[in-house]
Formats: C-alpha cells, structure tokens, sequence
C-alpha cells in the first residue's frame, strides 16, 4: 500500500472488515474443534467463549506491525493450524478435547500402540475432512489485509487487547486466590480451549503433575509389603473384580427401593446379587474417599496411605496380576492420586483424556478392555474398573437411548419446575449406570470364573434429595444423607461359592464405612496378614459395629467428625449442621 492508499484507508475510517477477516483467521483454528463440540453436545459453552477471546491476541502485533501482516499471518498460521489438525484429528477420532492426559497417554504408549490405534481409528473420510479444514485455512489467509492506525492509537490499541485478555483476568484470578502460582493456574484453564496455548498449557501441566506422581509413586514404591502374607486359595486360578462407581446414591437405585425403575438390569438379577444395604462413605469426594477405600487409611488414622500397601499392592503381593481400566480423567493435578494407584498395576487402560469433566465420556467404554483383561492368560487376575458414573453433569453421563425420564412423574412433589431437568438427568444417569455395571457382572459371569465382583461407588450425591429439596451435589461442611449413602454390592461364580464360605445373608444390613474396604475384600479374598483387622470386615464373624465417621480428618480442631449414624440416613435425609 502507498503512502498515498494508507493516508485515505486513514482519513476514511477505521477497516473494521479487515479487522474482522483478520480476527476470523485467527479464531478458525480453535474455533472449528470448538465449533465441533457445540453441534455434537460434547461439552458445555465455556471452551467456545474462552477460545474466542483468546483469538484476540493475535490482533496486537497486526495492529502495530501493519506492514508485515501477510507475512505474520502465514508465520502464525501455519503454527496455529499445525495445532488444530493434531486437535481436530483428535476429536474426529475421540470425540474428545485435547488435554494433558492425551500428553501423557503418548508418552506411555510406544510406536506400535500409536500404530495400532491409528489403524483401528482412522477412517477414510478423515482425509478430505482435513484437506477442507487446511483449504478453508488458506482460503482466509488470502482475504487478509493491513489495517492501519496512526502509531499512537495501534500502540494504545494493543495494549488494551493484551490488558483485556491476559493482564485483567490473570490478575482477577491472582486476587481472588490470593497467590500468583493459583491465579495463573486458574488463568491457564481460560486459555487451554484455544491454540496453540492448548499444547502448552498440556504440556506445562503434564509436566506438573507427572512430577506429582512420581513421587507418589517413588514414596509407594518404598512401602514394606504385609507381613506374613498368606492366601488360602494361593495354587488355585482366580479373576477378581473391583468395580468402583462415581457419584451414585443408592437412594435413587430401584434396587434399593427407590419407586423410579432406574436400576431394572440389576433389579433382575437381585437374586445372585449379595446387597449390602447401610454402608457409607466416610468422604463426599473422589481423590478423599478412595486415599481411605483402596488403603489401610481411615478416618481415625488418615495418613495410613502414605506408609501401608494400598489394595493393588496387597494383591500384586498375593500372585495377581494386576489391570486397571478407568474412565475417569487421567493426569490432572486433582487426579494424580488416582493415576498413582493406577500406575501401581500391571496394566492400565485410561479412556477418558478429556480437559474437563463436562463432556460427554461413557462408561460404556470400559466394557471391551474389561473383556479383553478377562481374556488375560495369567491364571490369577484383578481387575480393577474405575467409572466415571453419574458424575456432574449428569446430561452429559448416558448417550440419548438412555433419556427415560422427562416428566415430573415420580419426581417428589417438592422439587420445582426448574429442576425437574437437573433430577431427571441424574436418574438417566443412574439408569445408564445400571446397564454398564450389569453387563459387567454379566460378562464376567459368562466366563465361567473363580471368583467375585465387588461394586461400590467412591460417594453419593444430593440431587434435591434432602430436606427442603434445595442441595445439589456435595459439600462437606454441610452435609446431608444421599451425600454419604452408597450402593455396595458384591456377586460371586458358583465356583466360588463353592469353595468359600459366602453366606453373607446376615450381613447386609450392618453399618459399615468403605474406608474400611481393604478389610473385606482381603476377607473375601482368602487373604491373610498381620495388619489385617477382620473386626473391620463386614463379613467377618468378628465384625465390630463403629460409629461411622464422617468429615475432613485433617479439621478436628475446628471441626469435630460426625457420627453418620446419628444422620439416620434410612428415614431422615435431614442436613446435619456441623
């Protein structure tokens, strides 16, 4: 452009339609993924608006530097599109968002588990699919154009970008954290739907919590094995199953007595089911509930994980060997307990690698690796299936087939019209839950094995459930029944039953605390060892009735456990005030 066209484009006005072309540009490479997962129902609408604004950056150096924009664009381009065929390749394949676990899931597969994946995935459509993406990419580039402004303005003008998107959130978010380190924790969640900040901020990420892990893993790796371990069954093959739920109340269960038909597969086959019908969960949260359920840890000795074996150990030290497949999210700091008893195994499968947990990721999923470890040669196996389950958001927990309930009709009459949607997905979810743990047991029960399955969720949820039907979800510090009571099932092979001593029948109906968990299931198992209690078995003929605690171990001076017994959760789903 001359002096002369730059000195009319000036005086005309400012070139809003070159401006747009050039915000359009940039936006396309996270806006077509993001598109995506608009249409397709993935997620919600907060990675759309977050990568939108972070489109804008990109605006500040074509504002300053007006004479290189062609050349900047391409520049930038090509590492923006290069950015979104790995994430939009992704997707095609995953239906899911890239995230930090895909980071890690690379770096633990080798090239031949690439390679297979790639044959298994890709499909022919696929190729077009990117070829229009890349056309469309250049189409726009050749529709870019300088837009000028007098120096002054384009320097104040970039500078209200970058305040605008960087400088006001990261600061907002330092402020209300109160730290710089969680503030730009929090301001990396804004930026991660937009590229090519979504392979950085992955990988920063992955970094951080593998460092996490590791030393996790470095610290149970110098845990001493039980003492005097002994199995009963020790030359005998065996395949046991662990199958840990998500969010589930047994209160919205048919099985339980619920009047909604949400569990009719596991209702059927109530018969060969042992249900335990007044256990709990001493934590309302995933990584808090299971540091106690898969370790010694308990809510009068909480720091036991960090120096006992957890589950996966002990029957690693008993001959298993060891699978674990789960749906839930991989390697996220939140996470990095989870994947440190995953990594404990033998074997892992991880399936849900999506950024957030509002997306679409059914447990449907873990059926076929779960068939594939039964089909395992090694002669004695656990496996270990980890559910993503009725988790919040409930809409996105079951595929369409399973949206059963719609109406107010069985919906208790103190709900309100506007949440009728919110606890109908929730039993939805339920229902979808109930067809994924029923074609568990069934095929495993078709494998004719030796052995048990054993199903418990990690903690319930309150779904306008408690008194005054306002709650939803869970909050310690102020908590209610369906936060605590879960479902706890166990179904064992006629070969089994057989060989073992299962007549359960009287103890169904004991209080017992998942955190005691590793109790029961070496008392299932046939195992033996000095630190087993079996007085905190709930099969156990020495089982001891305890208060069952509940609350954060780690606030007794400010807060004292409550007693859930004194919740009564069977006929007063009351708040308890702490």
């Amino acid at each position: 452009m001359s002096l002369f066209e730059r000195s009319k484009t000036t005086a005309a006005g400012f070139d809003w339609a070159g401006f747009v072309w050039l915000f359009v540009f940039f936006w396309y490479f996270s806006g077509i993924t993001q598109l995506l997962i608009q249409l397709t129902g993935t997620s919600g609408f907060t990675g759309f608006r977050q990568a939108f604004v972070m489109s804008a950056i990109w605006l500040a150096p074509m504002l300053l530097f007006p004479k290189q924009t062609r050349v900047m664009t391409a520049v930038i381009g090509v590492v923006l599109w290069a950015c979104s065929m790995a994430s939009l390749g992704y997707f095609f394949i995953y239906q899911q968002e890239f995230s930090q676990s895909v980071i890690f899931i690379m770096f633990e597969s080798n090239v031949a588990e690439a390679g297979e994946y790639m044959t298994q995935y890709f499909a022919w459509w696929m190729i077009p699919a990117f070829l229009a993406h890349s056309a469309f990419a250049y189409f726009l580039w050749t529709r870019l154009r300088p837009v000028y402004l007098a120096r002054g303005k384009a320097i104040a003008a970039a500078v209200a970008i970058v305040v605008a998107v960087v400088g006001y959130p990261l600061i907002k978010q330092t402020s209300r954290t109160g730290s710089f380190a969680e503030g730009f924790d929090k301001f990396e969640t804004r930026i991660e739907p937009a590229v090519p900040w979504q392979m950085a901020v992955a990988y920063h990420r992955y970094l951080e919590t593998l460092a996490g892990m590791q030393d996790m893993l470095n610290s149970a790796s110098r845990i001493p094995p039980l003492h005097n371990l002994t199995d009963a069954s020790a030359n005998t093959p065996a395949t046991l199953v662990l199958v840990i739920g998500e969010s589930t109340n047994r209160q919205r269960m048919s099985l339980y007595g619920y009047p909604r038909q949400t569990t009719p597969e596991l209702d059927k086959l109530k018969d060969q089911l042992d249900v335990f019908d007044n256990v709990i969960t001493p934590r309302p949260y995933t990584i808090e509930a299971l540091q106690q359920v898969l370790t010694f840890a308990d809510e009068e000795n909480p720091d036991l994980y960090l120096s006992t074996p957890s589950l996966v150990s002990m029957m690693k030290q008993a001959g298993y060997k060891t699978f674990w497949i789960t749906n839930q999210q991989t390697m996220t700091k939140r996470n990095t307990m989870l994947t440190t008893f995953s990594e404990q195994a033998d074997e892992q499968v991880y399936l849900n690698n999506n950024r957030n947990q509002n997306a679409a990721q059914y447990d449907g999923d873990v059926i076929e690796p779960f068939n594939k470890a039964l089909a395992d040669g090694a002669p004695r196996k656990l496996i270990v299936v980890h559910l993503l389950g009725t988790h919040m958001s409930y809409q996105y927990r079951y595929p369409s087939t399973f949206d059963k309930f719609q109406d107010r009709n069985g919906v208790p009459a103190g709900v309100r019209d506007d949440q009728v949607p919110t606890y109908n997905s929730y039993d939805n979810a339920v229902l979808y839950n109930d067809f994924v743990v029923s074609s568990l047991i069934k095929d495993y029960a078709k494998t004719d094995p030796n052995g048990f399955l054993l199903y418990l969720s990690d903690h319930g949820e309150d779904v306008f459930d408690s008194a005054g039907h306002s709650t939803l979800g869970r909050n310690e510090n102020k908590p209610t029944a369906p936060m605590y009571t879960i479902p706890f099932m166990a179904w064992a092979s006629p070969k089994w039953r057989a060989s073992h001593d299962w007549n359960l029948a009287g103890d169904l109906s004991r209080p017992y605390s998942s955190s005691h968990l590793i109790h029961t299931w070496a008392d299932l198992a046939g195992l033996s060892f000095d630190e087993l209690d079996r007085s905190k078995s709930v099969v156990s003929d020495s089982f001891k009735a305890r208060p069952l605690m509940i609350g954060n171990p780690y606030e007794r001076e400010q807060r004292a456990l409550i007693d859930f017994s004194l919740m009564k959760p069977k006929t007063s789903p009351a708040v308890v005030q702490q």
